[in-house]
């Protein structure tokens, strides 16, 4: 099968320093693939690389089998067929709306630019608003602007870096929705950074979680959130609580609720002692006087609270529809899942 992007055994310095060391990412055709991570991590680094805008100490970049960066070959941005949608939309304040869309279509005829603005404002729901000028925009409407002209080329690939992150909370949701239903619709293909792991759940396909310029975890959310290959990813993901548990001899996993059965691949030498993730919704609580747990925080969610419950001199944080008070004594249970457990530390 062809990939959209292939990078392969890429690194990029700075003044020196490495950014990202031998990082390989292969990406299919319609797929939107999210590169998340916290400030510094290299995704924002990895996607000006992918642009043409920073140079390789080594690697290569394919799209579409096509080669554009090898140690013999640097294709300059401009012929890489690539899109980009910036934070801060980037658009031309002296241009209209439809002028910004046609912006890099100048080679084309007038009646194919005429009806490729026309196709790309009724695409982001923008048909009435072709004659106004970006400062008469609101920053989601602004987005769309960007994201029409961006499709407009119609790109091999479109990278986007933080492209919600200026966007009211309330508009964003709806936004992201829209825009990658836009993105399905067409069969575009996406490179997309943040460091929002809300935005990353909602909008991609799959996730590459990056840390210290490499790809900690590649898969889709359920895979990544539910069972992370390293403590970071799990913790970068999401809220989760360790117990303590000992691998047994046959490969059970003796914890606090009984004993688990662990994956063939999970597999560690008898008498291990391992730290075992449950996220929230792997526990349930329920009120009960002479229960072993007490309630110590509470934190109300609208639709839920989220507890931290000590439990055996551990405190685990469980989510529940329940009204409980700090203070309340309460049992614990564990639901049926696969477990994941890391080393001991």
């Amino acid at each position: 099968m062809k990939h959209a992007l292939s990078v392969t055994d890429l690194s990029c310095c700075y003044h020196g320093q490495p950014i990202l060391q031998d990082l390989s990412l292969a990406v299919e055709r319609g797929e939107i693939v999210c590169l998340l991570g916290a400030s510094g991590c290299g995704k924002t680094t990895l996607l000006k690389a992918v642009a043409g805008l920073l140079p390789l100490a080594q690697g290569t970049i394919a799209i579409n089998d096509r080669t554009i960066v090898d140690q013999q070959l640097c294709l300059p941005p401009e012929q890489r067929n690539i899109g980009m949608i910036f934070q801060d939309y980037a658009l031309f304040p002296h241009l209209t709306v439809a002028d910004n869309i046609a912006f890099g279509l100048r080679h084309w005829d007038k009646p194919r630019i005429a009806a490729k603005i026309k196709q790309m404002l009724a695409l982001v729901h923008l048909t009435e608003l072709d004659d106004r000028y970006p400062h008469q925009l609101s920053g989601g409407q602004q987005q769309r602007v960007a994201i029409a002209r961006a499709l407009a080329n119609e790109p091999d690939l479109i990278l986007l870096d933080e492209p919600f992150s200026n966007i009211d909370t309330q508009v964003r949701h709806s936004l992201i929705r829209d825009i990658r239903q836009i993105f399905k619709d067409q069969g575009v293909t996406a490179i997309f950074v943040t460091h929002s792991r809300e935005e990353a759940f909602a909008f991609a396909d799959k996730m590459a979680v990056m840390n210290n310029g490499v790809i900690e975890q590649f898969g889709t959310a359920t895979e990544l959130y539910y069972h992370p290959c390293t403590r970071f990813v799990a913790e970068f993901l999401g809220v989760g609580s360790y117990l303590p548990a000992t691998v047994t001899a046959d490969q059970q996993l003796k914890t606090p609720f009984g004993a688990l059965a662990l994956a063939a691949q999970q597999k560690l030498a008898a008498t291990t002692d391992v730290d075992w993730l449950l996220r929230p919704q792997h526990l349930t609580v329920m009120s009960e006087d002479d229960g072993l747990a007490v309630i110590v925080e509470q934190q109300f969610m609208g639709d839920s609270c989220r507890y931290i419950v000590e439990f055996e001199g551990h405190k685990l944080v469980i989510n529940s529809n329940l009204l409980l008070n700090v203070g309340q004594r309460v049992t614990v249970s564990v639901t049926p899942h696969q477990p994941v457990i890391f080393a001991n530390v």
